[in-house]
């Protein structure tokens, strides 16, 4: 059944001088000219995206938005109405926040946080902002270092608020965060911590040894690129160790120890040295 809001590959039917007609359900959906591959003809398959233009007909297009029906984004609002917002998702039409569906009043070059979804009394693809109810950690699928996706959702005063795998919600203490975040980054990590209250600590990157692996190959680069040495050890102040290497001092530990393990570093008197 070819629906809204979702990815189809569809039949030429048809070429016209505008387009080309892709065999629909009882109706065929046109693929305006300027979205056409080059080549195509009758009988071809193509992958298109299916929406509704701004005369309520469905219609595709090789363009790919930034989501799609079931997908959390987050999206700039380009303009607002009383009606509610529009959103740039990336397609010729913008997507519809209702009013009804924002938590707070949107303002026009915010980004928004929002769930892509297919209203049933329309049949239209729109956005709501309202979809905590679809998130809880009563019953996880994730344990501590498994690794996940994070879509950073807000920021609080203990850290980022993120949304993990699109099911839970933990959060990213900033003790842990060594980059700039934005509202709509994704970015891979893992479960640090479930607490008895089913809150999730989670973290950037990967667990374990392969976060140190990460640390071992920025540090023996950045020795590289300084003659062979580096002003710190296991003594050095950790605010200096985030400054210098943007990572914790436990990190940074670990990773010299590893080093020098493998041989790869030795210890000086102030700092460290790249073995040749």
């Amino acid at each position: 059944m070819i629906t809204a809001g979702r990815y189809h590959t569809l039949k030429v039917a048809r070429k016209v001088e505008f387009g080309l007609y892709l065999q629909g359900q009882g109706e065929d959906l046109l693929l305006p000219k300027r979205f056409v591959p080059t080549g195509s003809k009758e009988g071809d398959d193509i992958r298109v995206f299916v929406y509704h233009d701004s005369e309520n007909r469905l219609i595709a297009t090789t363009l790919q938005p930034k989501g799609v029906v079931g997908d959390i984004v987050a999206l700039e609002v380009v303009s607002v109405t009383g009606q509610g917002a529009f959103l740039d998702w990336g397609l010729m039409k913008d997507l519809f926040l209702p009013a009804s569906q924002q938590r707070l009043k949107a303002i026009k070059g915010e980004i928004v946080p929002v769930l892509i979804y297919l209203d049933e009394q329309t049949g239209r693809v729109a956005a709501t902002e309202k979809f905590n109810h679809l998130l809880n950690n009563d019953a996880l699928s994730v344990k501590e270092l498994d690794p996940v996706d994070l879509f950073v959702y807000r920021k609080t005063d203990l850290g980022y608020e993120v949304i993990i795998n699109s099911k839970h919600i933990g959060l990213l203490h900033f003790g842990d965060v060594f980059q700039n975040l934005h509202i709509g980054d994704r970015l891979p990590g893992f479960v640090k911590k479930i607490r008895p209250d089913q809150k999730i600590d989670a973290m950037p990157g990967q667990p374990g040894y392969k976060k140190v692996e990460t640390a071992t190959e920025k540090i023996v680069r950045m020795l590289q690129e300084n003659s062979g040495y580096l002003p710190f050890d296991d003594k050095s102040d950790p605010a200096q160790i985030h400054d210098y290497f943007a990572m914790s001092k436990k990190t940074f530990k670990m990773a010299i120890g590893a080093l020098y393990k493998q041989r790869k570093i030795s210890f000086g008197k102030s700092g460290i040295l790249l073995v040749n």
